[in-house]
Order: C-alpha cells, then sequence, then structure tokens
C-alpha cells in the first residue's frame, strides 16, 4: 500500500512539473517578426506570391515535451496580397475567399508529432470560407530563448499544401493551379 501510494505522489508529481513547463506565447505582430504567405501557380507558367497581412496567433510550447505544444492562428481574409490591386480584390471575391461572408480562416491544433531535430508534423482543423478540413504543417523550431528586451522568444517556421477544391474555391484556373502553398514564420512572445 505505501508503495502504491508513492507511486501515486511521484506519478503527479511527474505530471504537475511536466505541465509546469508549458509557456504561452503570442505571435510577434506588432514587430513585424510573424509571416504568412502563399504561392499558387500561376497556369503553370510561374508563380503568384502573397501575404496575409493581419492574423494573430498563440501557441503553448514546452522543449522538454514537444508532443504537448498547441497552436492557434486566426487570419483576416480580406488582408489578402499579392501586390497587385486589382488580384487582391479578385482573390477577395466569391471566386475565392469570399471575404463578405467568411471573414477569418483559423487553424487549431489537435496533436504535435515530433519527427527529431526540432521538426514536427503539427495536425489540426484549418477552416477556411466555411469549411474545416484536417491539414497537416511539416513545422521546424528554429530557435528560442531570451532577447534583448527581457523577454523570451521561440520560433518557428512551417508550412502546408491545400487543395482549393477542398475549401470550396469555385474558380478552376487549370491542372497546374488545384494547389496552394502555404509558408508561416514566426516569433512568438511569451505571455
Amino acid at each position: 500500500m505505501k508503495k502504491l501510494l508513492m507511486a501515486a505522489v511521484f506519478t503527479g508529481t511527474s505530471l504537475v512539473n511536466t505541465l509546469a513547463f508549458a509557456e504561452d506565447y503570442k505571435f510577434d505582430t506588432q514587430g513585424q517578426h510573424a509571416f504568412i504567405q502563399f504561392k499558387v501557380s500561376h497556369l503553370g507558367f510561374s508563380y503568384i506570391v502573397g501575404n496575409f497581412n493581419d492574423f494573430e496567433g498563440t501557441f503553448s510550447f514546452d522543449e522538454s515535451n514537444p508532443a504537448a505544444s498547441k497552436v492557434n492562428v486566426t487570419i483576416d481574409t480580406s488582408s489578402v496580397d499579392t501586390n497587385h490591386a486589382e488580384r487582391d480584390k479578385h482573390l477577395r471575391s466569391a471566386d475565392f475567399l469570399l471575404v463578405d461572408k467568411f471573414p477569418e480562416a483559423t487553424f487549431v491544433s489537435k496533436s504535435v508529432k515530433p519527427v527529431g531535430d526540432g521538426k514536427a508534423q503539427i495536425v489540426g482543423d484549418f477552416t477556411l470560407r466555411g469549411v474545416t478540413k484536417e491539414v497537416v504543417i511539416d513545422a521546424t523550431r528554429i530557435g528560442g530563448g531570451e532577447d534583448p528586451w527581457g523577454g523570451v522568444r521561440q520560433g518557428f517556421e512551417g508550412s502546408t499544401k491545400l487543395a482549393l477544391k477542398d475549401f470550396g474555391i469555385p474558380k478552376n484556373l487549370g491542372p497546374a493551379t488545384q494547389e496552394v502553398e502555404i509558408y508561416m514564420s514566426f516569433e512568438g512572445v511569451r505571455m
């Protein structure tokens, strides 16, 4: 009985210690240390590269237990920017993002699977145009630690590919333009 009680106390203490190391961070969008970009083929001849300029995100991270990490991102879809006003207007329309009806896209992680060397697969639900699909983001930890202003930061990058038709995007620009690649890079500041 005494051994069982000691084991239960040790297990409970270990669990509390594991949870105590998870820290919460907020994307540093104010300092412009966070980016969400996309790349899509233009008719198979070149690429269109753009950004979402307005977004916010948070994550929790425990270096000793990366599998316990969590990520949440909200994107203002009307902030799409390809450096071409008429194209951006078209991307906001019903042919693509339909921002009047769906002003936000979101990502909410469900699991993080470390694969070694600071890399992980983040599995989560991505919602765009009112459609939610499970996606996998291939992520890499860039680094982390104290910053010069007395804060603590962690930096990551990640990418995934999305099939446009999976999210109800009706515009078809041909076989070379069926997928969009999403790339993100961000520093999080500990809250």
